[in-house]
């Protein structure tokens, strides 16, 4: 017996954004080179699911800690069902890491349950540079792609939900 067999409706989003999604990269220009992958990552994502190019929009931001404003000005724009957050902290010799990497998360997650809208966080937090570059497209996949296909699964979600 799986988890839903007893359930009668199970709502589930779909990995289709074909026309549909209307998505907002918001990227980091700090560790770009990261960051970069990420983008590639995501917009890989978006093209193999169907999302048109003029459905997307890159947004950049100096660095992740300015992330949650613009994303708390993204989710007001009736052009905007989702944002996706990408960027890369790494860890260094002192706490700067934990205020930015923990500011940045707290506030993206304000952003979403506030607006109701899907922010899924892209931005990686590691302790290397090594580990940033596993995770942007070489060891550990890429994991802007990832986050593209969490923002139309709840993009789809949403609107199932809304119905």
């Amino acid at each position: 017996m799986t988890a839903s067999e007893g359930i009668g409706r199970c709502i589930e989003g779909r990995f289709d954004g074909k026309g549909q999604a209307r998505i907002a990269l918001l990227a980091a220009r700090f560790n770009d080179f990261i960051v970069n992958a990420l983008i590639g990552g995501a917009e890989d994502a978006l093209r193999r699911h169907g999302v048109p190019a003029a459905n997307v929009s890159l947004v950049r931001v100096p660095g992740a800690f300015e992330m949650p404003v613009a994303a708390a000005g993204l989710v007001q724009r009736a052009d905007v069902d989702a944002v996706i957050a990408l960027g890369a902290v790494i860890r260094g010799s002192t706490p700067h890491f934990d205020y930015v990497a923990g500011s940045c998360v707290r506030g993206l997650a304000q952003v979403a349950e506030r607006s109701g809208k899907p922010v899924i966080l892209g931005v990686l937090t590691t302790d290397t540079i090594e580990q940033a570059i596993e995770r942007a497209g070489t060891k550990a996949g890429n994991k802007g792609f990832e986050a593209a296909v969490s923002a139309l699964e709840m993009v789809d979600l949403m609107r199932q939900l809304a119905q």
